[in-house]
This record gives C-alpha cells, structure tokens and sequence, in this order.
C-alpha cells in the first residue's frame, strides 16, 4: 500500500505521545509509562467536545497520579501545539480529556477527502499482518439457504475491511467434503440417476436429500454414464458419483456467490486434505507436546455431550488451552473426528507448507449452531501455535424471513427451505449486502422483502443510496452555472472552504473525518456492521443539511449570486459521495447516480 496521509486522530494520538514523552523527559510524570492502550477518537456525546481521549484513566495506575491530573498535564502540553487547532478543552467525569478544535481542522480534512478519492479512510494498521477469513463453508450438498446468506455478506465485507485497513487478506471457503453428508449426497444422486435411467424408484427414501435441485444432475449422470451403475453395488459407484455430486453442488454454490457478489481466493478440500495425511502431521505436533493421551472422559455434571463415550478414547488436552473438556480426535471405528480435521486445517492455515499458510490472524464465520465449537477450536489453534496465532470465531445468528411482517417459510425453487438465489433475485444484490449487516453478526436480523424495498427514511440501504444520488444530483445541477472543471474534486479541494461555518456543515465534516477512525476501529474489533451504521450517520447528516437549506434559502448548496461559498458548499457535497462511495465499497455495494 503507498503512504496514507495521518487523518486527523492519527496527527492528533501523534501528538499526545510526543507530549507523553516530553512531560516524562521533564520529569512532570514517571519515566516509561506505555501509551499503547490510549484511544484518541471522537466523544461518545457530541456536546463534550470534538476529540476525546483515556490518557489520564489508562496512566492512573503505572504513574500513581490521579487520572484528572494526568489529563490537566497531557490538555496544556497539547493546548501549545498551534498545528492542533484547540480551542477548548475540559476533563470530565472521571477523567477523560476532550478537545473542542478551529473549524479549519475540519475543513482542512474535508480538503484531504476530495484529493484522497474513495482511498480516503486507507490504512496501514494492519500492514505486515496476514489474515485468513473462513467463510460461507456450506456443505456441498444443495444450494445454499438464506442462513449462509449472512455469514457470507459478513465474512466476505469483513475481509475487505481488513484490506481497507492495510492487512494481506485471503479469503478461503473450506468444502466439507470428506463427511458422512457426502455420502448422502452421492446416494441422493444414485436415486435420481436411476429415475433418469426411467427405473420406477418411487418416492426418495428417508434420510436422502429431496430436492429437485438434484433432477438435473441424475439426468446428466445418466447421459453420461448410460447403464454402467444401473445394478452395480454402492461400492463401486459411491466414490465416482460422490465425485461428480460435489462437483455438481460446487458450481451450484459457486453461481449463487457470484450472484451475491461474494468472492473467494481459495476453495479447500477436507478430503483432499485428509487423504494428504496433514491430520496425523498436525496431530504428532500435538502430541510432540504431549497434549494427546489415552483416556475416558468423565460427563459434565447434569448433561452428557453428544461427543462423549465411556470407553478409552484419544483426546487433545483442551482443558489445559481455555476449553471445559479434553475433545476426542477418534471415533469409535476409528475414523478421525471433525475435529481432529479441523485441527489439521488451521494448523495448515498458521504454519504449514501451502500457499495459504502463514497467517498471524485466523478469522471463521460460523452459524450460530456452531456456538459450542468455538473454545475447543480456540484451544487447539493456541495449542499449535504457542499463542502467536489469533483465532476469532465470528457466530451468526438467524435470519427471520418476512414479507410485510408475515414469516416467509417455503421456496418455489427447493420445496423445503428459501436458498440464497430466492432472496438475491426478488430484491438484488446490493439491498442484500447492506441489509445482513444492518445487525451485529451476533444479533438475530428480520429481513422484511416488503421492507428492504420500500422508499423512505425506515430503509437504511435507500436512505445512504439515496444520499449518494442526492449528492450527485447536486453535482450534476450545478454544471448549469460553473465548468465541470470547476467542479472536479481537485479543484474543488481548493475552494475557499473556510466559508463553511454552520453548524450543520462542520457536523457533517465532523462525521466525514471520523471515517479513517472508523475503519482501523472496525478493522481491530472484527466488526464490518459499523461501516453500515456509520453510513447511516453521513447520510442523516447529508439529508439534515438537504432539509435545512429547503427552510433556508442562505443555506443552499448552489447560491449564484455567492460563486465562492457555492464552491465551498459543493465540496461538501462531493465529500459526502467520497465517503459513501468508500464505504459502499466495502460493503461491495454499488452507489448508484440516481434513484428511479
């Protein structure tokens, strides 16, 4: 990533620990105090002030000073610096610092936004940091159902988050193809095979899938293949048409991800990776520290797990990494336990030999099923790394399908449960992305298909689009009495933006500059829903000043008689589209131009 200029908290933290380092140097405070831990960022009550920050709270302790003190002795050191622009500052409650700034810091970062693009809000925070992000992962069995319509849009904004943020990012879908639901699968596909091939099979047997999704896929098995399995045993065509299923079911899931818009660097096999012995490899590092032994797990008290068995078993030592239990690694016939699999991919993932391996931070997307698999996994990933690799399990919680507050239960596509392709095509990509992230991932989400498609304020993916076509709408109207030279971004940075003193327009600045802030924020914290509420913030403060110029004509963004503070006004506006059109990016939304 090329340089990225410090926004205006950056310059502002930059400035603090310079000022730490002073006042320590003078002997004000002790010597060696770390400042790692001291936020600077926007008050979380706009009144307090425009920039606050901990330093006095997380400098109490090692300083043994009170934390208003410390606060009093890092506001003057700053209050001298001229390039900060304070105007004010107050310590309160039990010692946070706030700063009130010049207006021009807020216009001098509107300025930043028009020459940086929608690059504006780059970071290099996570610059040397490799991270893979797991997500989607459906077994490869059908299409795929609205539940993997949120962790896909999650894990898929989060990723490209991170990469906003400066961090190497590979996205990885792990096919869970070496399963007993494999072997359904293949049997499915035999049953439908000798429908095509018109043998009388009557309704599929209990325990098969029975979807029509697979008709298609017999009937190719049968051009293909003729008689050839027709009376075979399932030995012989088990593994062959098990082959071709996930393949089938593969390109199926493929074409409903691209039809989200969702994009992947790798698709991984479990089989394959199995078959590659890097179970036994992963395991032996284990039990080189002797964390595998033989044992019988004793039930927890009032419950019995599903994975435990009263016999000698070989477990992983979980307990000692975080986990309540030791986990079995074989099942009774032998065969390797999902978990042990598991063990074997992420220990790829942080420190073997692929082209995927490396990386310092794992990320999983996980439906909400997956709650009682997170501390094991964890356990295991700390146990193989010595604690250097971070294991972040993100859970997503359901997805409630309505339309106008009525459940939506059946599919015309599959019979039994809504795919993904059913939500994609009645209200479109874009309004589906926005939507599943509207919500924490740990949040249940209603999804309203009368909702999401309604023009007002209530819809959050039309307010924030509608911001952007408003903004460009202006942009567009203004052609009328100045050059489109006039109005590029370049020489739109150059206007006289001190011009722009009301409050509504230094609150929308305000809220512009916070964007940098919130994407390194997001990025640390793994949570890609903030970008969507931060949007939600520029558009309301976009459609406010909208509003307020309709009620005040010295307030409207194009005054001919006033060219000056027209250009000003129109940088603003073009600072808005910037910074929607950012975001929007992230989320893997197109802004659109205008609204129809």
């Amino acid at each position: 990533m090329t340089d990225v200029t410090p926004h205006i908290f950056k310059r502002f933290h930059l400035a603090l620990t310079e000022a730490l380092a002073a006042l320590m140097a003078e002997g004000k405070l002790p010597a060696g105090l770390d400042a790692a831990k001291v936020t600077v960022e926007p008050p979380r009550d706009a009144s307090h002030g425009d920039i606050s920050t901990n330093v006095g709270m997380v400098l109490a302790k090692p300083a043994a000073m009170k934390p208003r003190d410390i606060a009093a002795l890092i506001g003057e050191a700053l209050r001298a610096n001229p390039a900060l622009g304070i105007t004010d500052l107050s310590i309160d409650g039990p010692g946070f610092l706030n700063f009130r700034l010049d207006p021009s810091q807020w216009q001098g970062e509107l300025a930043a936004v028009l020459r940086a693009g929608t690059a504006y809000g780059d970071s290099q925070i996570g610059a040397g940091v490799r991270v893979n992000v797991e997500y989607v992962s459906a077994n490869p069995t059908g299409p795929m159902h609205v539940g993997h319509c949120r962790g896909a849009v999650v894990g898929d904004v989060l990723a490209s988050l991170l990469a906003k943020a400066g961090h190497d990012v590979v996205r990885e879908y792990y096919i869970n193809d070496a399963g007993a639901q494999v072997d359904v699968l293949a049997r499915s596909a035999y049953h439908r095979y000798r429908e095509a091939l018109g043998d009388d099979m009557g309704e599929v047997p209990a325990g098969l899938y029975p979807g029509q999704y697979l008709v298609p896929l017999g009937q190719g098995l049968a051009a293909r293949y003729g008689d050839q399995w027709r009376n075979a045993d399932e030995a012989e065509w088990l593994a062959p048409i098990r082959a071709e299923a996930i393949t089938a079911m593969m390109a199926l899931i493929k074409e409903d991800l691209i039809a989200l818009g969702v994009k992947h660097d790798l698709f991984s096999s479990e089989r394959a990776m199995v078959e590659s012995g890097a179970v036994e490899a992963s395991l032996k590092a284990l039990e080189d520290r002797g964390l595998i032994y033989v044992g019988v797990l004793e039930p927890p008290k009032g419950k019995t797990p599903d994975d435990w068995e009263p016999r000698p078993q070989t477990l992983f030592r979980a307990s000692d990494f975080g986990d309540d239990v030791d986990r079995p690694l074989k099942k009774s016939d032998g065969s390797w336990t999902y978990f042990a699999n598991d063990i074997a991919y992420h220990y790829d993932k942080a420190v073997g030999n692929s082209h995927r391996a490396g990386a310092n931070v794992l990320i999983n997307v996980f439906g909400a099923d997956h709650g009682g698999y997170v501390k094991r996994m964890q356990a295991a990933v700390k146990a193989l790394t010595d604690g250097k690799t971070a294991l972040d399990i993100k859970l997503c919680q359901l997805v409630n399908l309505l339309d106008n507050g009525q459940p939506v239960k059946m599919s015309k596509r599959a019979g039994t449960f809504v795919t993904l392709r059913d939500v994609v095509d009645e209200v479109g990509r874009d309004v589906v992305r926005f939507i599943m992230l509207t919500r924490k991932n740990d949040v249940s989400l209603d999804f309203d298909f009368a909702k999401v498609q309604e023009q007002s304020k209530d819809n959050p993916v039309f307010y924030v689009q509608y911001a952007h076509a408003r903004a460009a709408s202006v942009l567009r109207n203004a052609v009328d009495s100045l050059s489109q030279d006039a109005l590029t971004p370049e020489h739109l940075a150059n206007a006289s933006l001190t011009r722009l003193t009301d409050e509504a327009e230094l609150g929308l600045m305000r809220t512009l500059a916070s964007w940098p802030r919130l994407v390194e924020a997001a990025a640390e914290a793994h949570e890609p829903h903030r970008i969507a509420f931060y949007l939600g913030d520029v558009a309301a403060g976009f459609h406010a000043l909208w509003n307020k110029g309709r009620d005040e004509a010295t307030l409207r963004f194009i005054l001919p008689e006033d060219g000056a503070l027209t250009l000003a006004r129109l940088a603003l506006v073009q600072g808005v589209k910037t910074v929607i059109a950012s975001g929007l990016a992230v989320l893997g939304v197109e802004p659109v131009e205008e609204m129809r």
